[in-house]
C-alpha cells in the first residue's frame, strides 16, 4: 500500500529524518502521527492547539479522549477504516475539546503512511474555530432574519436594476395572494394596477436621490381586485457604488384608504349638516378658545370663523341675562370644569357684534372627549328662540290681559287677588278691592252700537289707569266691570283714590259721531283683611256692594258691611239663585193651573179660560210661590231660562189627553217676563216647540206685562204678531200700573186685557179703584179687547165687576190653583249661572 508521499519526500524523510522534524516544529498549523495504540508525534503547534504538554498527550489512554462527543463515533470510524488501507475521506472538519474544556474546530486531512512499525496516520490540522464561529452568526442571523421576513406583515423585496423580483417575503400572499415562488423572477411591473405607476415611482427615487418613504399606489390582487400600497424603498448599490436595484417594504393599506374615504364622507357630511341646521354650533378647545363656527353661528354673532379663531369664548358670544341684562357666566367654562353637559341659567340673551341686534337663545354645551374619555374641548349649540319668546309672551300677555282695553283680566285680578289674600292672612297686610259697574254704557251701546262701545272702554280704562299706583291693579272683569285692588291700602288710605275714581267716571265725556254721552259708574267697595273669607267670598261681597249702590240711585259708592240690610237683602237673593239652579238640577219645578171663570155671554160663547202657573218644591217637598223667587231670577237674568222651562212643560202637557181633559179649557195662558221678550233667540225657541207637537198655537194665550211691553215696543210688537200668525193670543197682564197705559194700549195687538189687581181688591171701599176698573173695561170693550179682572176675592167685588161688564174674573175664592201633573222637564241649556256667585 502506498503511503500516499511523493517519492522525493519520502527519499528525503528516508536520508534525513531530521528534515521532517525540523519542518513540522516550524509549521503553524497542527502535525501529528498517530498509530492505533496513540499518538507517535505532535508538533508544537498541535499542543498549542490542544492545550497540553508532550507528555500529557503521550500519557492519554486513548486519542480518541480529545475527540467532541458528538464526532468522536465519526473520527475514530474514519481512522481505523484508514488504518485497514480502506479509501475513505480524505480531509473533514471535527471538534476537539481542549485541556481547559474549549470546543475548537478543525480542519482535518489524514494520510496513511507506512513505518517500519507498521501503518501509522499522518495528518495535518488547521484550527477554523473562528471561522465556525463565525458561520453559526451567520446562519443565526439568517434565520432570524428568516422568521422576521415569515412573521413580518409588511413585505420586503428587493429586485434587480431590471425590476424583476429577486427576493420576497412570505407576507406578499396576505398583500397580492401570490405565494413567494409564484413571484419571484417576475417584473414587479406586472403587478401595478396601471402599469405607467412604476415608471413614475421609479421617478420619484431618482428625484428623492434613491430614497421613497409613504409612496401610496395601486396594485392588482390575485383575485383581480384593486389594492393600495404604502411603499418605502431605497436604491442598493454594489460595493463600488453601482445601483443593483431596490429594495423595500410594502403594506397593505387598502382598508385604512377605505376607512379614511368614509372618515373623509363622514366629515364631509358632518360639515355640511353643521352648514345646513338653523342652529348655531360652536366649538372650542380645552381652553375654551374658539377652533370652530358654523355660518348660523357667524350670522347671529356677527364674527366669522377667521376673525374668532383662536379667541375665548366670551369675547366672540356676548351673553347677558334677558331680565336682569346681567352677563352670563361662559357656558363653556362651566362645561370644561365639570366635565359634563350644561345649559345656563335663566335666559340667555346674545349681543351681535357691536351691539347691533340681540336674539333670545337656548344654549346647551357639552364636553368633547377623546377614546380615554378625557376632555379635548366643548361644543356649544344654541337655537334662537326669539321669535317663539316673543310668541310665549304676547300669548302671556293675551291671558292676563283684555284684548279690549289692554287691562289686567278677570282671570289674572282673580289671581292677584288670590295673592292679596294669602297677603292679608299671613302677614296681616291690608287691601281694598273696588268693583265698578257703569250705569249708561247700554245706552251708548245699543243707540251707537258695539264699535263705540267698545272705543268707550277703551278711553275710560286709559284714563282711570292714570289714577293707579304702580301697586294698584285696575282691570277689565267682562262687559262695562271693572275691577280695582288697592295693594296694601286700608279704606281711609284708599278713599281718596275710590272717589278720584268715581269723579273720573262722573268727569269722562264719550264723542262719537257729533254727540256726546255721560256715564256714571255705581261702585262697590270692600276691605280685605285678615277675616275675609276666599276669593269667591270677597267678589261676592263687593258684588252684593255693587249691586246695592245701583238699587240705592245708581253713579254711587256703596262700602261692604257685614251686618248691612241691603247686603243681607242682596245675599238673600243670591242664596235664591243657588236654590234656583238647584231645583232645575233636582227637577223640582212643576205647573199648576188656576181657572179664569167668565162673565159676559160674549166670554161664555169664546170658550173656557185657565192661566197656567209656575211653583217651585222646595228641599221638603213643599211648593214655593213664585214671588219667592222670581225677583232673585230677574236680577240675575234667569227669566228667559225659567219661561222656556214653562213653555216647553206647558205644551207637553197640553199634548196629552187626560191634561186637556183635567183643565176644560179652550184657552190656556202662559206669562212671559220681558227679559224673554229682549232675548234674540226666544221666538224662535217657541216656534220651535209647535213645530215638535201636534197643540193647537190657538190654544195658548201668551200673558206679557205692561211694563215689559211697554221697555221695547217694536221688539214686542214684532214678538207679538209673528205669534198671532200661527194662531197665538196674547193678554196684557198688570194694567194699569204703568203711566202710559192707554196711550200704548193703541200699538199692542193683545186680545185681552187683565186689570191689575191692586185696583180689583179695594174695589168695593175705593171710588178710585172702581173708577179705574170701569175705565179700564170701557177702553177695552172699545179696542175689541176681552177684560180679565184678577185677584176677585170677595162676593161683592164679584157683583160689581159683573157690574160693570167685565168679561173674565180670577181668583182664588173661586178657583183655587192646583198641580196638573205635568211631567218636569230637564233644565233649559240656557241655564247658565255666573261664575261670580
Amino acid at each position: 500500500m502506498s503511503d500516499g508521499l511523493n517519492p522525493i519526500v519520502r527519499k528525503i524523510l528516508q536520508d534525513d529524518p531530521q528534515v521532517f522534524r525540523k519542518l513540522a516544529e516550524t509549521a503553524s498549523c497542527a502535525i501529528f502521527m498517530v498509530r492505533r495504540e496513540g499518538f507517535l508525534y505532535l508538533n508544537p503547534a498541535a499542543l498549542a492547539m490542544a492545550g497540553y504538554t508532550e507528555e500529557e498527550m503521550m500519557s492519554l489512554g486513548s486519542w480518541a479522549e480529545l475527540l467532541h462527543p458528538d464526532d468522536r463515533e465519526y473520527v475514530v470510524g474514519n481512522a481505523m477504516a484508514r488504518f485497514s488501507g480502506k479509501d475513505v475521506e480524505r480531509r473533514y472538519e471535527f471538534r476537539i475539546i481542549t485541556k481547559n474544556g474549549e470546543e475548537r474546530w478543525l480542519d482535518y486531512t489524514a494520510d496513511r503512511i507506512e513505518l517500519a512499525s507498521g501503518p501509522a496516520i499522518l495528518a495535518t490540522a488547521f484550527d477554523i474555530t473562528d471561522r465556525k464561529r463565525a458561520e453559526e452568526k451567520i446562519k443565526a442571523s439568517e434565520r432570524e432574519l428568516a422568521t422576521i421576513l415569515d412573521n413580518m406583515q409588511d413585505t420586503f423585496y428587493r429586485t434587480d436594476t431590471e425590476g424583476r423580483l429577486l427576493v420576497v417575503s412570505p407576507s406578499v400572499k396576505l398583500m397580492l395572494g401570490y405565494v413567494p415562488e409564484e413571484v419571484l423572477g417576475k417584473n414587479l411591473a406586472d403587478y401595478y394596477w396601471r402599469p405607467e405607476e412604476r415608471a413614475l415611482f421609479l421617478r420619484k427615487l431618482q428625484e428623492q436621490g434613491g430614497v421613497a418613504r409613504n409612496h401610496e399606489t395601486l396594485m392588482r390582487h390575485k383575485d383581480g381586485r384593486c389594492v393600495c400600497v404604502l411603499t418605502n424603498a431605497r436604491i442598493y448599490h454594489d460595493a463600488d457604488g453601482r445601483p443593483r436595484g431596490v429594495e423595500g417594504t410594502s403594506r397593505d393599506i387598502t382598508e385604512r384608504k377605505q376607512a379614511e374615504e368614509a372618515l373623509h364622507r363622514e366629515k364631509e357630511l358632518a360639515q355640511v349638516t353643521l352648514e345646513s341646521i338653523g342652529d348655531g354650533v360652536v366649538t372650542t378647545d380645552v381652553r375654551g378658545c374658539i377652533e370652530y363656527l358654523n355660518p348660523v353661528a357667524e350670522e347671529l354673532s356677527g364674527w366669522t370663523l377667521a376673525e374668532a379663531y383662536g379667541r375665548p369664548f366670551h369675547e366672540v358670544l356676548n351673553l347677558i341675562d334677558e331680565s336682569g341684562r346681567a352677563p352670563v357666566p361662559s357656558p363653556i367654562d362651566t362645561c370644561l370644569s365639570q366635565g359634563r353637559s350644561t345649559r345656563p341659567r335663566g335666559q340667555p340673551l346674545l349681543i351681535r357684534k357691536g351691539g347691533r341686534a340681540e336674539f333670545s337663545l337656548e344654549v346647551t354645551a357639552s364636553p368633547i372627549c377623546n377614546r380615554e374619555g378625557s376632555v379635548m374641548g366643548a361644543v356649544l349649540i344654541f337655537h334662537d328662540v326669539t321669535e317663539l319668546r316673543g310668541m310665549a309672551r304676547q300669548l302671556s300677555y293675551q291671558a292676563t290681559h283684555d284684548d279690549l282695553t289692554g287691562l289686567i283680566n278677570r282671570r289674572e285680578f282673580e289671581e292677584r287677588l288670590e295673592s292679596a289674600l294669602r297677603e292679608a292672612k299671613q302677614g296681616g297686610r291690608t287691601h281694598v278691592m273696588c268693583y265698578l259697574d257703569l250705569d249708561q254704557f247700554k245706552v251708548v251701546n245699543d243707540t251707537c252700537g258695539h264699535v263705540a262701545g267698545d272705543e268707550l272702554l277703551k278711553q275710560l280704562g286709559s284714563e282711570l289707569q292714570e289714577l293707579m299706583r304702580d301697586d294698584d291693579t285696575l282691570a277689565r272683569l267682562g262687559g262695562d266691570e271693572f275691577g280695582i285692588l288697592l295693594q296694601g291700602q286700608t279704606l281711609k288710605d284708599g278713599q281718596a283714590t275710590i272717589e278720584a275714581v268715581h269723579q273720573c267716571v262722573n268727569d269722562f265725556r264719550f264723542f262719537w259721531e257729533d254727540k256726546v254721552y255721560e256715564v256714571g259708574a255705581s261702585i262697590g267697595v270692600v276691605s280685605i283683611d285678615v277675616n275675609s273669607g276666599s276669593v269667591t267670598d270677597v267678589l261676592r261681597a263687593v258684588d252684593s256692594a255693587c249691586y246695592v249702590a245701583k238699587d240705592q240711585g245708581r253713579n254711587r259708592i256703596h262700602v261692604f258691611q257685614a251686618d248691612d240690610i241691603a247686603i243681607a237683602q242682596r245675599h238673600g237673593e243670591m242664596q235664591w239663585l243657588q236654590r234656583i239652579s238647584k231645583a232645575f238640577e233636582e227637577k223640582r219645578f212643576m205647573l199648576y193651573y188656576q181657572r179664569i171663570e167668565p162673565l159676559s155671554a160674549s166670554a161664555r160663547e169664546a170658550g173656557s179660560h185657565c192661566e197656567l202657573l209656575l211653583r217651585m218644591v222646595d228641599e221638603h217637598g213643599s211648593p214655593v210661590l213664585p214671588r219667592g223667587f222670581i225677583s232673585a231670577a230677574e236680577r240675575y237674568q234667569l227669566m228667559p231660562t225659567i219661561d222656556r222651562w214653562v213653555i216647553r212643560a206647558a205644551i207637553d202637557a197640553l199634548s196629552r189627553t187626560e191634561v186637556c181633559d183635567l183643565l176644560d179649557s179652550t184657552t190656556c195662558a202662559i206669562n212671559l217676563s220681558g227679559q224673554s221678550l229682549g232675548d234674540d233667540s226666544f221666538l224662535e225657541f217657541v216656534t220651535d216647540q209647535f213645530r215638535r207637537t201636534t197643540v193647537d198655537p190657538a190654544q195658548i194665550c201668551f200673558e206679557i206685562t205692561e211694563t215689559a211691553a211697554i221697555a221695547n215696543i217694536p221688539r214686542a210688537m214684532h214678538f207679538i204678531n209673528e205669534l198671532k200668525r200661527m194662531g197665538c193670543r196674547f193678554s196684557l197682564d198688570d194694567f194699569g200700573r204703568g203711566l202710559s197705559s192707554f196711550a200704548y194700549l193703541k200699538s199692542l195687538p193683545v186680545d185681552f186685557l187683565k186689570i191689575d189687581g191692586s185696583f180689583v181688591r179695594d174695589l168695593v171701599h175705593d171710588p178710585i179703584d172702581y173708577a179705574m176698573v170701569e175705565a179700564i173695561n170701557q177702553i177695552g170693550h172699545v179696542m175689541g179687547i176681552y177684560t180679565i179682572a184678577e185677584s176677585v176675592e170677595s162676593e161683592a167685588a164679584l157683583k160689581l165687576v159683573n157690574d160693570i161688564g167685565v168679561d173674565y174674573v180670577q181668583g182664588s175664592r173661586l178657583a183655587r190653583p192646583a198641580p196638573i201633573g205635568a211631567p218636569v222637564p230637564a233644565p233649559d241649556p240656557l241655564l247658565r249661572l255666573s261664575e261670580r256667585y
